[in-house]
């Protein structure tokens, strides 16, 4: 057997069954060995940043990592973004990234590079098997590290002649731990903060955002006072009506200061202490509150749901959570805004569905308007590297079959993985996708003037510009296979998401909205 069999027979024996590729010469081993292999699925991605971004879906919703193949270090450059996104995620992950043969890297081929150094960055795991022998070990460790609390990226570099040469035998998946359980010392201190008096914040990230924590989280809200507020961009929001709701940290650091305000406490569950995304002269870099003390209820590799659940069995045993009512809003009419379109998207959200938010400003509206929609999954932008969306609802398709997945996207965002949407034909994927044309950088243009910099000039606008020309999403994507339609009205957009979420396989609706103020 050859390296890259003994490979693939070990990653299947791991749970790993799908492989998102877009693969090169040095990897056609790899390739090949499908055949021989059929548990694993082969999908083919035309950028790499599709493959990375659609197994950070994948893992998501699974909670076990899909493999990316890209095909050496420009491959995995490619790919880097969305790899990126899926480390501050903490999605299980697997990179596979060809390499030339062992012996011909010497000769410092076109396409040489450093791989090490670029997989380190957004990696907790880089190894590159020496031979053939070595590789289902490799590979077996790979998934284990990909999987370990709190789960990440790990990267396996396959030298070709690895994948081609023979003596090689599959390994056994190796044991991979639970979430740590946090200390009953610090349930009793985060219950202690609780009863201070003084007002409290308990975060929520990680695994603190599905049902379970969110459930505990209501609870301790109700019986101490305590506000509960989730991170900004969660990996995966379980929300809806039946569950209790969760206000979300704002993106703007200086909404994000007023909104956390004069809390005294501010109890991590699963999140991180926050902090602006970007510097902003005379704005501070930290958004916890002067006099405010940092606790830590549980990290992200701790068990997030169960320290909460802990902590309102100790702080409130007698409450029971608070669900979100089940509410929709009215179809609206007239013309097609951010605010309209999200209306709409309420109104016919289906259940179960999974939602891969990249709106950007088109989105404000999104939250408040879906809260009370049957129960749904809501994927973000967790790294801020946009590009993600359409691939993210790539991953999370293939991984959740029967459930419908709306991608909401940006305009500007989409441009940089548009050939997702090829994916989508070819795998006939139920997406619905939705982008928000409104032929600007519109997020750019709010921080130019965030950023306190010169009054900005027609040099500067025009780089923060989609006209000249227009895009035209509907024609992107009947080019690609997927059937499309535009939007100008609240009631054309009504009416075509209606029909597109009654039908089978991918759609794209563009809406023409315009830019924020």
């Amino acid at each position: 057997m050859n390296g890259a069999q003994a490979l693939i027979r070990t990653l299947t024996g791991c749970g790993v069954d799908v492989c998102f590729s877009n693969p090169g010469t040095s990897e056609m081993h790899f390739v090949a060995a499908l055949d021989a292999v059929p548990q694993l699925r082969g999908v083919l991605c035309l950028h790499e940043g599709t493959a990375t971004g659609a197994a950070d879906g994948y893992g998501r919703m699974t909670g076990r990592p899909a493999a990316a193949l890209l095909h050496l270090g420009p491959g995995l450059a490619n790919g880097l973004a969305n790899l990126h996104n899926a480390r501050r995620a903490r999605t299980p992950l697997l990179a596979v990234v060809g390499d030339h043969a062992t012996y011909h890297k010497q000769f410092d081929a076109p396409l040489e590079s450093d791989i090490d150094a670029l997989a380190s960055s957004v990696s907790v795991w880089v190894q590159r098997p020496a031979g053939s022998a070595g590789v289902a070990a490799a590979a077996a460790q790979a998934v284990a590290a990909a999987m370990a609390p709190p789960g990440g990226v790990a990267t396996l570099i396959l030298p070709a002649d690895v994948s081609w040469s023979q003596g090689a035998q599959p390994v056994p998946a190796l044991a991979v731990p639970a979430p740590r359980p946090v200390p009953g010392e610090a349930v009793s201190s985060a219950a202690a903060v609780l009863r201070s008096g003084e007002p409290c914040v308990v975060l929520l990230g990680g695994d603190g955002t599905r049902r379970p924590g969110l459930e505990a989280a209501s609870r301790i809200a109700l019986a101490t006072g305590a506000r509960v507020i989730g991170e900004t961009f969660p990996s995966r929001l379980e929300r809806g009506a039946g569950l209790p709701g969760l206000e979300r940290l704002a993106y703007l650091a200086e909404f994000a200061i007023a909104q956390l305000g004069d809390v005294r406490h501010l109890i991590l569950a699963g999140a991180s202490a926050p902090v602006s995304f970007f510097a902003h002269p005379g704005k501070p870099s930290s958004l916890v509150p002067d006099g405010c003390q940092v606790h830590v209820l549980a990290g992200p590799a701790d068990d997030a749901p169960g320290a909460l659940t802990a902590l309102a069995d100790l702080a409130a045993p007698d409450a029971k959570p608070v669900p979100q009512q089940p509410w929709r809003p009215a179809l609206p009419d007239g013309d097609l805004t951010g605010e309209s379109a999200a209306a709409v998207i309420g109104a016919l959200l289906p259940e179960d569905a999974i939602v891969s938010d990249e709106a950007n400003t088109s989105g404000l509206w999104l939250p408040g308007a879906t809260a009370g929609t049957p129960p749904h999954d809501w994927l973000t932008l967790t790294g801020g590297a946009i590009g993600q969306g359409l691939p993210l609802a790539t991953g999370a398709a293939l991984a959740s079959p029967g459930r419908r997945v709306l991608a909401l996207e940006a305009d500007g965002s989409a441009m940089y993985t548009i050939s997702a949407l090829w994916t989508h034909a070819r795998e006939g994927l139920d997406i619905t996708t939705i982008i928000f044309s409104n032929r600007a950088y519109a997020i750019l243009g709010m921080e130019l003037d965030r950023a306190g910099a010169t009054a900005a000039g027609e040099a500067a606008r025009s780089l923060l510009d989609l006209s000249r020309p227009s895009l035209n999403f509907a024609a992107l994507a009947e080019g690609m296979g997927v059937p499309a339609s535009r939007a100008s009205t609240a009631a054309e957009f009504a009416g075509q998401l209606r029909r597109a979420l009654a039908e089978p396989g991918p759609h794209l609706i563009e809406a023409l909205v315009p830019p924020l103020g």
